[in-house]
C-alpha cells in the first residue's frame, strides 16, 4: 500500500518505504532503549563499545537486507528485447545468488533473463541494477580485504576481518581476489593519465634496483632439508625488478658539503633536500607467459621508457640513476634516450663502502686514520679525481708491500673504480643539482618487495607474487583508491554490456508500488 501525498496530490513511492521497513523501525527502537539501559546499570565504556559496534553490524545487516527487498526480483515481464535487438525470457522460478558485504551474507532472489530455458543467462536486472560483482564478495569487502592483504599475510586478514567484522573467509579466497583484482592493474597502468605537471620538478630521475622473491620449491625438487652441495641454497628466488621515474629540484651543493653531511658533523648543511615529486613505480617478476619467457628488468624499462616519452620536456635532463649492476646500464641504453642531456651516474652509496673497504687496507677497522682516509678519498672522488685515488691505492700497496688477500681486494677496489668511472663525475653532478644516491629506489626495494614479501617462512608462486607487486606498486603509487573505481567501472561495463540501462524511478518495485 502506497502512503498518500495529500499535499502534493499524488502518489510518490519514495513516501511508502516507511511502511515497507517494519523490522528496521523494531530494530533502532531496541537499541535506543539498549543504550539508556546501559547507562542506568553503569556499563563501562569498553564492554559498551563492543557491544554498541555489534548491534550496530546487526542493524547494517537489517538494513542492507531492506534495501535489497525494495529493490526487488527485478521483474520486467516473461520477455525482454536486448540492446542489439534479441529476444530473452524470464526463468521460470527466481535464482539466489550469494552475496558477502561488510554486513554479512545475504542471498538475493532475482529473475534471470536468456534465450533458452537452459542457455546462458544474459539478463539479470537485479545485477545490473545493484551493480554486482562478478564475484560473491561485495566490491567494498574485496577492497577492505586487499588493503589489509598488501601489507599482512592473507592469514592475518583472515583473523583481522573476522575479528571486527565478525565475518568469517578462507585464506583461498582472499588469495583469489587479489590475482582477480590485479589482473585489472595492467589495464589502469595503461589508461592511467599523465602526472600533474605543474608538480614536477626540474630534473626527470629514473632508477631501477633488482630483489630476490623466496619462491616455493617445485615437487619434482628435493625438499629444503636435504643436504646440500656448496653453494647450492636452500630457497630458490626469482628476481623481480622494480623501476621508477620521479621529478625533483636542482640541489646543489659542493663536495665538501657532501662528506660533511655523510659524516653528520656539527657545522653540516642542515637545510632538507627537496623532495621527490611525482613518484610512479612498476615492478614485475621474470615469469613464462604464453610460452613466451619474460624478463622483469625489460617489461620494467618498458614501462619506465613509455613513462619518460610521456613526462620528458624538451631539453630536460635526464639522470639515471642505478647500483653497479652491469644489466642496469646495458637495459638504459637499449630502451631509453642517450642524449647531450642524459646522465648515467653510479649510486654515491654503492661506492662509499668500497672507500671503507680501501681504508680497511691500511688501517685498522673503528680507527681515527681508517675515518680521515675516507673522509679524504671520498672528498677526492667527489671532486671527480678518480684517477688520482686509484693511483694512490696502488702506490700506498706497493709501499707496505701488500700481499695475499689484502691485495687482491684491492686490487678489485682500483677495478671497480676505474670500470664506473664514466659514470662517476661527481663533481659534474654535484654542480648541476642531481641526486647521487638511489634512496627512493632503495626504500621501495625493501618497502614493495622485502617487507611483504620476504617475511618468515613466506613461498610464493608466480601468479601471486605478481599480484602482490602489482597493487603494492599501485598502493605505494597514491593510485588506490582511483583504481578501485576504475576496476568496478571496467568489470561492470564487461558484466552488463549488452542489457538496457533502467533509470531507479523505472524500476519494477516503484512501478508495481
Amino acid at each position: 500500500m502506497v502512503a498518500q501525498n495529500t499535499k502534493k496530490g499524488n502518489h510518490d513511492p519514495l513516501v511508502s518505504i516507511e511502511w515497507q521497513l517494519p523490522e528496521v523501525h523494531a530494530q533502532v527502537d531496541a537499541l535506543q532503549q539498549w543504550v539508556c539501559q546501559s547507562a542506568q546499570d553503569g556499563t563501562s565504556a569498553h564492554v559498551f563499545e563492543r557491544g554498541l559496534f555489534d548491534k550496530l553490524l546487526a542493524l547494517g545487516k537489517t538494513l542492507f537486507q531492506a534495501f535489497l527487498k525494495l529493490v526487488g526480483p527485478g521483474d520486467f515481464g516473461p520477455a525482454v528485447t536486448l540492446d542489439d535487438g534479441h529476444l530473452v525470457h524470464r526463468s521460470k522460478e527466481q535464482h539466489a545468488r550469494r552475496l558477502l558485504t561488510v554486513f554479512g551474507e545475504f542471498s538475493v532472489s532475482r529473475w534471470v533473463y536468456s534465450q533458452y530455458a537452459k542457455s546462458k543467462v544474459e539478463f539479470a536486472p537485479t545485477d545490473q541494477r545493484l551493480q554486482l560483482p562478478d564475484s560473491a564478495v561485495s566490491y567494498l569487502l574485496q577492497e577492505w580485504d586487499q588493503l589489509l592483504g598488501i601489507e599482512q599475510a592473507f592469514g592475518q586478514v583472515r583473523e583481522v576481518i573476522e575479528t571486527i567484522l565478525r565475518l568469517p573467509q578462507s585464506v583461498d579466497t582472499l588469495e583469489r581476489t587479489n590475482q582477480q583484482m590485479a589482473a585489472i592493474a595492467p589495464v589502469f597502468r595503461e589508461e592511467q593519465g599523465p602526472v600533474d605537471m605543474s608538480k614536477e620538478g626540474e630534473l626527470l630521475v629514473v632508477t631501477e634496483d633488482n630483489k630476490g622473491i623466496p619462491m616455493v620449491r617445485p615437487v619434482a625438487e628435493k625438499p629444503a632439508g636435504a643436504h646440500r652441495t656448496k653453494g647450492e641454497k636452500a630457497n630458490k628466488k626469482q628476481m623481480a625488478c622494480i623501476g621508477c621515474v620521479y621529478s625533483v629540484d636542482r640541489h646543489t651543493r659542493t663536495p665538501e658539503q657532501l662528506v660533511a653531511t655523510l659524516f653528520r658533523d656539527p657545522d653540516r648543511p642542515k637545510e632538507q633536500p627537496p623532495p621527490a615529486q611525482n613518484k610512479r613505480y612498476w615492478a614485475e617478476l621474470s615469469r613464462h607467459l604464453d610460452g613466451e619467457d619474460l624478463r622483469g628488468q625489460d617489461l620494467v624499462f618498458q614501462h619506465l621508457q613509455a613513462e619518460i616519452d610521456t613526462r620528458r620536456k624538451p631539453q630536460q635532463w635526464l639522470v639515471h640513476l642505478c647500483d653497479g649492476q652491469a644489466s642496469l646500464e646495458t637495459d638504459r641504453q637499449t630502451y631509453l634516450p642517450e642524449d647531450a642531456h642524459t646522465l648515467d651516474i653510479l649510486d654515491l652509496m654503492h661506492v662509499l663502502p668500497r672507500v671503507w673497504e680501501a681504508a680497511h687496507v691500511f688501517h685498522a677497522e673503528a680507527s681515527d686514520a681508517a675515518s680521515a682516509f675516507v673522509r679524504h678519498h671520498l672528498t677526492q672522488i667527489l671532486h671527480g679525481k678518480i684517477g688520482n685515488v686509484i693511483a694512490h691505492w696502488r702506490r700506498q700497496a706497493t709501499r707496505q708491500g701488500l700481499t695475499g688477500a689484502k691485495k687482491k681486494g684491492l686490487r678489485a677496489l682500483c677495478a671497480f673504480l676505474k670500470k664506473n668511472k664514466h659514470r662517476m663525475r661527481y663533481d659534474e653532478y654535484l654542480r648541476l643539482g642531481c641526486p647521487v644516491a638511489t634512496g627512493v629506489i632503495e626504500g621501495a626495494c625493501r618497502h614493495v618487495i622485502k617487507d611483504r614479501m620476504e617475511r618468515a617462512g613466506m613461498r610464493w608462486k608466480i601468479p601471486g607474487a605478481q599480484a602482490m607487486l602489482n597493487l603494492r606498486t599501485i598502493h605505494t603509487n597514491g593510485d588506490w583508491t582511483a583504481f578501485q573505481d576504475f576496476r568496478i567501472t571496467l568489470e561492470n561495463d564487461w558484466l552488463y554490456a549488452n542489457t538496457k540501462a533502467f533509470a531507479a524511478r523505472e524500476w519494477p518495485a516503484f512501478q508495481a508500488a
